[in-house]
């Protein structure tokens, strides 16, 4: 290496050194300015003798120097001037505002917003005008915001969502007019309904998809979907499905079930869902060891066991257990035990899948009822809620007693929410009972159209009210016509007559017929007041009282015995009877099965033209099997009519309908030169199966078989002029598959059948077609 090139080396180290402390010489320098200025403008004040205010129309000067918080003579920094203008943006107030100092004067100028001179919706068809104006917050003749506009756009998008339009959209528009007004309008596009095309279960074993859909309120879209609308996806139903697929499984014994996730997941192309539910399904479980013990003094045991129902072996239900301690409670107050309490302790037993409950009788808190507060019911009458509980001021406080009462008064329908709550009263042993509920609609006015095979087309108009003016009475009306009969009825129910547990009714019906049978016409009214009770926990009585007018007009035909009967002209009847009914179909300590018996009496000659007594029953017993997917049922009936100082009966007061399939209305019984004349006996035994075919659920299509035997016979011939057949018991026997369609234009059944043993001269009738529905 020469000296040329290390003296080189060396001025580039030179050079290098002295532009590095150049750079650090500028940085510092800079540091310096940009301190120096910063303490300047930190050092800046304004003090200002006069503060005018510029741009105001409505807010007056005085609430904007709240805002600004500055006062005249005043010492502020700049930064204090910003957190004015900061104040006055922050009222919401102003759509723009400035605050400029100007020597001892401050100068704040504002652009304040706008008032609504009117609301608007555009574009919204399914939800009306005034139903949304309920879920805005904006107001007419309010300042206009355009956050809460942004939030009220908000706010109607999930009003949408909740009625299955998740893609709507709303958008806040605005239109200046004079004097600072604006008009809000909400651009509204709602979308199409986003529907469930599929409901799947994950997880279950011991009942099918196809069960537990029929479990839950969501549905799969059915056919002709428009005119449907439990098929849309709300999610919200989603949490009141998990809680009864719970309820579901819980009372058959499935105590460890769980929904373990819901999953809703929208379709790539954004118009449907796909819901399916895990769950754990667990054991089923049957009860175990029954027994009760009493920790109260002076109350023995035995007497409350023997008011249980359950037994071992009975699948397990928390329903069940429920009752029982119903009806303990209920024994004590007979009993004029107070404060007692059944604690039931239940005891698991996983080797044989058993549950051991055991009743223990203790003495609960002495808590009183102070009052009942109702709140909320607008035509409600107070007392129509307040019977609802079995409780009254005073009493001691049970809140079994109390969650009773709030099911009872969502039951009546007149509500769309019920809360009932408890509360500590004036002193720390007395609890005050909160009620409220949120009224609904409880009238309708409906037209109908039906048509059957029998009848033909028909056509109802119908008027009810389920809370007549607020006093929870029932009040219908309704006209039905076909080709040839009209029905006039008008109904009224009282359900707590004189405050007790008993329904007082009164019902006025008119029917004329135009050659119904082809033979003659007839006009039957009746009046019919009557009272109904509960004798026990799943029976009840009704006593009623029937005044029945008759008569049978222009006959054309050829027997005997109907033209005797139509001479008689028009007769008056007079009766009294009562009415018995158990059913244990939903009540009872089975889900899956359940019995239903019902007799009636009916005692005419308290005046009138006709003396008899007649009689019917029906016995019904019903049960699911194959996870409950199939039903049984099997029905037996039959009634009889006996006339007494000399009479005969008439074709009105026989037996004549329809008592089984495979034949006409008034098809089989006695008959006389071809005219059937109806029976004063009748006895029908039928059984039936109601089934799926297989077929996707949401055709809402479903199938069934039956096999009926049945017989009318019984007539007096002294005034026949030809011969009369049948007049004895004659069974016949039919046999049939029935198709079941839930249309969205009603519930749609099909009878096909086939008569495997018939009379002479009875009508077959080899498909029944019937189809009802409202709008």
């Amino acid at each position: 290496m020469n000296h040329f090139e290390v003296d080189r080396r060396a001025r580039q180290q030179l050079f290098s050194f002295f532009m590095s402390i150049k750079g650090a010489l500028c940085a510092v320098l800079l540091g310096v300015a940009v301190m120096a200025s910063a303490g300047q403008a930190e050092a800046q004040s304004y003090r200002f003798s006069s503060v005018t205010i510029e741009g105001n129309q409505r807010i007056e000067p005085s609430t904007i120097l709240s805002y600004a918080g500055i006062a005249r003579n005043e010492t502020v920094s700049a930064g204090e001037l910003n957190d004015a203008y900061q104040r006055i943006l922050a009222s919401g107030l102003f759509e723009q505002a400035e605050v400029v100092p100007q020597g001892n004067r401050l100068v704040i100028r504002v652009t304040e917003y706008p008032t609504i001179n009117r609301i608007a919706f555009e574009g919204n068809r399914k939800l009306k005008d005034e139903d949304l104006e309920e879920f805005i917050k904006s107001r007419v003749r309010q300042v206009y915001s355009p956050t809460q506009a942004e939030r009220d756009a908000a706010t109607l998008a999930e009003a949408y969502a909740q009625n299955g339009r998740v893609s709507a959209r709303i958008t806040p528009r605005v239109i200046r007019r004079s004097d600072n007004r604006v008009d809000l309008v909400f651009e509204v596009f709602e979308g199409s309904k986003i529907e469930v095309q599929r409901i799947g279960f994950v997880g279950n074993r011991a009942y099918s998809d196809r069960r537990l859909r029929r479990v839950i309120e969501s549905k799969q879209t059915g056919l002709l979907r428009a005119l449907i609308e439990r098929d849309t996806f709300v999610e919200d139903r989603l949490l009141f499905d998990k809680q009864v697929l719970t309820d579901f499984y819980n009372s058959r014994g499935y105590v460890d079930f769980r929904v373990t996730g819901t999953n809703a997941e929208l379709a790539r192309e954004r118009d449907a869902y796909f819901v399916s539910f895990n769950v754990q399904e667990g054991q089923q479980f049957r009860f175990g060891e029954i027994s009760t013990v009493s920790d109260m003094n002076g109350v023995e045991a035995e007497p409350y066991h023997d008011t249980l129902k359950i037994r071992p072996g009975v699948v397990y239900s928390p329903t069940l257990v429920e009752n029982s301690i119903a009806r303990m409670e209920r024994l004590a107050i007979k009993n004029g035990v107070d404060f007692l309490r059944v604690d039931p302790r239940i005891t698991r037993n996983d080797r044989d899948l058993t549950l051991d409950v055991e009743f223990v009788l203790t003495r609960g808190p002495r808590i009183f009822i102070e009052r009942i507060d109702v709140e909320g019911n607008t035509t409600t009458l107070d007392r129509v809620i307040r019977r609802q509980f079995d409780v009254v001021e005073g009493d001691p406080f049970n809140p079994r007693a109390i969650r009773q009462a709030a099911d009872r008064i969502r039951a009546l329908r007149f509500f769309s929410d019920v809360n009932v709550n408890a509360r500590e009263g004036s002193r720390p042993d007395q609890v005050v009972i909160e009620t409220d509920v949120e009224e609904t609609t409880t009238g309708s006015v409906s037209v109908g159209v039906s048509f059957s095979t029998n009848s033909g087309p028909g056509i109802q108009l119908g008027f009810s009210e389920r809370n007549f003016i607020g006093r929870g009475q029932a009040l219908t009306a309704q006209i039905a016509a076909s080709a040839d009969i009209i029905n006039y009825n008008l109904g009224f129910v009282e359900p707590a007559f004189l405050g007790r547990d008993v329904a007082f009714g009164l019902d006025f019906a008119l029917q004329e017929t135009d050659s119904d049978n082809s033979l003659f016409d007839t006009t039957i009214g009746t009046f019919r007041p009557s009272l109904t009770f509960p004798v026990s926990e799943n029976g009840r009585l009704g006593v009623f009282y029937n005044a029945t007018y008759e008569d049978m007009t222009d006959y054309t035909g050829v027997s005997g015995i109907l033209q005797s009967e139509i001479n008689q002209g028009a007769l008056w009847t007079s009766a009294v009877g009562y009415e018995f009914s158990y059913d244990t179909r939903r009540t009872g300590l089975n889900p899956n099965a359940g019995v239903l018996l019902s007799f009636g009496q009916e005692f005419a000659g308290l005046g009138g033209d006709n003396e008899y007594i007649k009689s019917t029953a029906r016995l019904v017993g019903q049960t699911t099997v194959m996870n409950e997917d199939v039903t049984l049922r099997a029905i037996l009936e039959g009634g009889a009519i006996e006339f007494s100082n000399g009479q005969n009966s008439r074709f009105l007061n026989r037996f004549n309908s329809q008592i089984i399939r495979g034949f006409e209305p008034n098809g089989i019984g006695p008959s006389e030169n071809g005219e059937l004349l109806g029976g004063d006996y009748y006895a029908a035994l039928k059984f039936e199966a109601d089934f799926p075919l297989g077929l996707p659920d949401e055709y809402g299509i479903t199938g069934g078989a039956f096999y009926d035997i049945g017989s009318i016979w019984g007539i007096d011939k002294r005034n026949a002029t030809g011969p009369v057949s049948s007049s004895g018991f004659n069974d016949r026997h039919v046999i049939g598959f029935s198709v079941f369609w839930s249309s969205p234009f009603g519930p749609l059944r099909m009878n096909f059948s086939n008569a495997i043993k018939k009379e002479p001269g009875d009508f077959e009738q080899t498909f029944d077609l019937t189809v009802k529905t409202e709008f």
